[in-house]
């Protein structure tokens, strides 16, 4: 019989200041990697949009290797579950720290605090115009003005915040397009430079709450649009939250606080 083991678990509410808002993360601490069969079943198990998981490091360059799974996937980037590791180390397993590096396959990830906010240093993802997505107006459910490509995310300009909150997605459509999430974004209105919904139902997620890895292309996209490094902005889902971004040549800064709203543990198999 496989053996069970308990670990640490904290659910974290992401880019807003109240629970049940924002973007909830799973964050789990271990002392060694489980099998990647085992992190899958965990992440799948807390049907959130992202599942942390860090360990320890001898890097000199960092303090913890840090890995997200959606419900279906490993993924490359995430954002909100780097604040909420970062939450999670700078408020309950260093209590005196400032800072905590990642390495990551995205590279060297650093959240810092930043007065009662988090923040965090990633690659910016300039996006490049496309000449056309083929299908892709009927996938949204209305039609965008212009397609960007920045790698993994494909960027739809609207023209008003109105129009991206009432977007009804194909989500069947936007999947066939392979593995691609998809940023809506569109100028803000009031107090916020730009809004945005973003949708990855390539990786088991129709609609992600709050996105700070889709800012790591839409920052530097109004940041240059705009004539403005600085930007804040909000991302209008339905729990909704709010970022403060600072954009440089190659890097965004992204800014959110946290709200951790579960602790406790989980039993799970050493192996599947």
């Amino acid at each position: 019989m496989t053996r069970t083991i308990r670990i640490p678990f904290l659910q974290v509410d992401a880019f807003t200041k109240e629970p049940f808002k924002g973007n909830p993360a799973a964050v789990c601490p271990l002392d060694a990697w489980l099998p990647d069969p085992v992190l899958q079943a965990i992440a799948r198990e807390n049907n959130l949009s992202e599942t942390a998981f860090f360990v320890p490091t001898d890097d000199e360059d960092a303090d913890f290797h840090l890995r997200w799974f959606t419900p279906l996937t490993e993924v490359d980037l995430c954002g909100h579950a780097t604040l909420a590791s970062g939450h999670a180390i700078l408020s309950n397993l260093r209590d005196k720290g400032k800072a905590v590096r990642f390495s990551s396959q995205a590279g060297i990830l650093i959240v810092t605090k930043d007065g009662d906010r988090l923040s965090m240093d990633l690659p910016a993802r300039r996006p490049r115009a496309l000449d056309a997505l083929p299908n892709a107006n009927g996938a949204f459910g209305a039609k965008p003005s212009a397609f960007f490509s920045g790698g993994r995310d494909i960027l739809a300009l609207f023209e008003d915040a109105q129009q991206v909150r009432a977007l009804k997605p194909d989500f069947a459509a936007l999947k066939s397009f392979g593995k691609h999430g998809f940023i809506a974004t569109a100028p803000g209105a009031g107090d916020c430079d730009f809004v945005s919904r973003c949708f990855f139902p390539a990786f088991g997620v129709e609609e992600d709450p709050v996105t700070g890895s889709a800012h790591c292309v839409s920052a530097p996209f109004w940041a240059d649009r705009l004539g403005k490094s600085e930007l804040f902005a909000r991302q209008i889902s339905q729990r909704g939250g709010e970022l403060w971004l600072s954009v440089a040549e190659d890097r965004v800064h992204i800014s959110g606080h946290c709200v951790e709203v579960i602790a406790g543990e989980m039993s799970v198999p050493e192996s599947l």
